[in-house]
């Protein structure tokens, strides 16, 4: 399933091009206690198209959408100075009740 870029011509994004893997991070497990999700997510997507494409792909109802930048860092590869490239998170926010099986612990 594509899921239209809105006002930036004929591009088209697929679902797994939008999720691109869940962040399971020490904050984002205590974020579930809150039922609030963290994506990396294409960096192209923008709230909308996050919000359908987690409906689709995990079939639970989204109540809100947060979207950051986050920064590359700047590291130290022998004598050079590198720049890792940045990146887009997404946290969404998801009905109580409802539950993404990926983030949970089997």
């Amino acid at each position: 399933m594509t899921l239209p870029l809105k006002g930036r011509g004929d591009s088209r994004l697929n679902i797994l091009e939008i999720l691109r893997k869940p962040l399971l991070t020490e904050k984002g497990s205590i974020l579930q206690e809150q039922n609030k999700y963290m994506f990396h997510v294409s960096p192209k997507a923008n709230k909308p198209q996050i919000r359908e494409a987690v409906e689709k792909a995990f079939d639970v109802k989204v109540l809100a959408v947060n979207v950051t930048m986050v920064r590359g860092k700047t590291k130290r590869r022998g004598i050079r100075w590198v720049k890792t490239p940045g990146w887009k998170k997404a946290v969404v926010t998801i009905q109580p009740g409802q539950k993404i099986p990926v983030f949970e612990a089997t």
